[in-house]
């Protein structure tokens, strides 16, 4: 396939293919999309029910904190081997294998006594789940032709904010009303539900991008993959730009404690105003992309016109420390996940874009290894700053510029933006 195909949105498919349907195409859009809020609602049950836990265990917040370190370098050391995993044996397989084995983990806490016992529930879970987005990005690259692709993945980056905001006002009420325990069989009980329409809706999915060669099946070099100069522009830019998502995820409740004097009780609601918007900006940012394309811009200047006007959106979220009101300061922090979630996806799509196949759950993969490394140095910094007396204001200059940055990363290691061919 010539460059000059896959520009036409690869939607020319070979004499031994079948075109894919497009309610075929909307339903795995609406599987990924569920299977990602699951992820979240998975990941955050824990915490949810920290209170019960702790009143049951007796444990400290020095354990309870390694429940949540044990996660993170779980699944950072995972996604070593995730790009490999998903492109040696399929999105198909892997995604559900994923999904059984987080669900399955998931489950596990309700039998779990102790805090070993917990921690392998929470290490297991991390694993499976950090299939999650390379899987995702692949089964997107594979199945969507181009003009649907963008979109597809804005609706699937939408998933995490509505898992963040459905989580809390459901599995609180729930765990009192039926037990903590409970809670967990539920929750991983609803992956096996997921699990059974992925097997059913999936068999008959066409890609409209397919492996080259045998070879490329058995798995990406790393040398290859290491020298590419598009590699390391999506490991850059998510570098840059993911610590901003995990500062917000993990510092914003006490910012609002801290900054407005709000209770445990009353921080929820600004903040799950903040994931409103981040939503509508995941859902925005996939539009975007194809407005542009029909316009007449290339990939390279729709892409990039993208990603510089969400760059631009985030510059007055510092501002949020000058507000008056909580309610302001969530729209201005809310403004800036919009903006992040519009600037991700354009990543991902990228990704799609210009990454053969056979490398894209790899290449996907790196990136989030780098940025769960600078999100846990940009969260261990605001520890210090906090501690030290300067407050949150080098945070939120940091995320303002962050943005800029990665598009200056971005364009100095790929000028223009070239679709692959497969």
């Amino acid at each position: 396939m010539t460059k000059d195909d896959a520009l036409a949105d690869e939607e020319t498919v070979s004499s031994g293919q079948v075109a894919t349907g497009a309610a075929l195409r909307y339903g795995l859009i609406a599987l990924i999309f569920f299977a990602t809020a699951l992820n979240y609602v998975d990941r955050q049950v824990l915490a949810l029910l920290k209170p019960m836990l702790e009143s049951e265990f007796g444990w400290s917040d020095q354990q309870f904190a390694h429940l949540g370190s044990s996660f993170q370098i779980s699944a950072a050391i995972a996604l070593l081997g995730v790009g490999w995993f998903v492109d040696r044996f399929g999105v198909r397989f892997a995604y559900g294998a994923a999904v059984a084995i987080w669900s399955l983990a998931g489950m596990g806490h309700a039998i779990a006594m102790t805090v070993q016992q917990f921690v392998a529930a929470r290490v297991t879970l991390a694993v499976a789940e950090s299939i999650n987005t390379p899987a995702a990005i692949k089964a997107a690259a594979t199945y969507l032709p181009m003009r649907e692709r963008s979109l597809g993945i804005g609706l699937i980056n939408t998933a995490p904010n509505i898992g963040a905001i459905l989580t809390p006002l459901l599995i609180p009420p729930f765990a009192l009303a039926f037990g903590w325990r409970a809670a967990f069989l539920v929750t991983g009980g609803l992956g096996f539900v997921w699990l059974a329409f992925w097997i059913i809706g999936t068999r008959k999915l066409a890609p409209v991008r397919t492996f080259q060669s045998a070879s490329a099946i058995k798995g990406v070099r790393w040398g290859e993959l290491l020298t590419d100069r598009r590699t390391w522009a999506v490991i850059g830019a998510k570098a840059f730009t993911d610590l901003v998502w995990w500062f917000m995820l993990f510092w914003m409740p006490d910012f609002f404690a801290r900054q407005f004097g709000m209770s445990q009780g009353a921080l929820g609601y600004p903040v799950a105003l903040i994931y409103v918007l981040a939503a509508l900006g995941a859902i925005s940012s996939g539009a975007l992309f194809p407005i542009l394309l029909s316009r007449g811009f290339t990939v390279n200047r729709a892409r990039k016109l993208s990603m510089f006007l969400f760059a631009l959106m985030i510059l007055p979220a510092p501002l949020a420390l000058q507000a008056g009101s909580p309610w302001v300061a969530a729209l201005l922090i809310g403004m800036a996940l919009f903006a992040h979630q519009g600037f991700s996806t354009n990543i991902f799509g990228m990704t799609a874009d210009v990454v053969p196949t056979s490398r894209v759950a790899s290449v996907i993969a790196l990136g989030a290894i780098a940025g769960n490394l600078s999100g846990t140095a940009m969260i261990e910094f605001a520890g210090w700053s906090l501690s030290s007396g300067a407050g949150y204001w080098p945070m939120f200059a940091i995320c303002a510029a962050a943005y800029l940055v990665a598009l200056g990363w971005i364009q100095l290691l790929l000028p223009r933006l070239v679709p692959a061919a497969s």
